[in-house]
């Protein structure tokens, strides 16, 4: 489990097609403290670690993964939000994120609102039932309030902050 509040700001380092994909993650976290077979939070989507070294680590990608996600538009150098597991006693700053991808949705329009940038998103038509204003959201991982509803999309404000430290920016 996440929490959705973003603690790096990684890249892909490589990829490499096979039966399962081969990603490679740049990162700013102490790998030596992550474990193979850990879970990491990438952009939203809960992979698990099969190698690491020095400021990266390497997750198996599946054929499921890359239809019901963004990665399949993943290239080298794309900018991914991490984050690590929730241990029993963190704080939760953010809400419950499984890491289990349940929609894409489309930018439909950013626009400025204050210092904030308002983003409004089209939403599967299966999801839409399930959003409520004032809700949460993640979106690309991100633990997000949810601003407004329509039948077809949602909208949320992404502070100065978050769009500074994560790929909503």
């Amino acid at each position: 489990m996440f929490s959705g509040i973003i603690t790096d700001l990684g890249h892909v380092r490589a990829i490499s097609p096979n039966g399962d994909s081969r990603f490679e993650f740049t990162t700013g976290y102490d790998t030596a403290g992550i474990d193979i077979g850990a879970s990491v939070c990438c952009s939203g989507v809960c992979l698990t670690v099969i190698d690491k070294g020095k400021g990266w680590f390497a997750a198996s990608v599946s054929t499921e993964t890359l239809a019901l996600t963004t990665l399949a538009d993943w290239t080298e150098g794309s900018p991914v939000n991490l984050e690590r597991p929730l241990k029993l006693g963190d704080e939760l700053g953010g809400h419950m994120v499984s890491g289990h991808v349940d929609g894409v949705g489309h930018v439909l329009g950013v626009t400025p609102e204050g210092d904030s940038r308002r983003f409004l998103i089209e939403t599967p038509d299966d999801l839409q039932p399930l959003i409520a204003a004032k809700g949460s959201v993640a979106v690309d991982g991100v633990s997000l309030t949810v601003n407004e509803v329509s039948e077809s999309h949602f909208g949320f404000n992404a502070i100065p902050h978050t769009l500074e430290a994560t790929t909503l920016g």
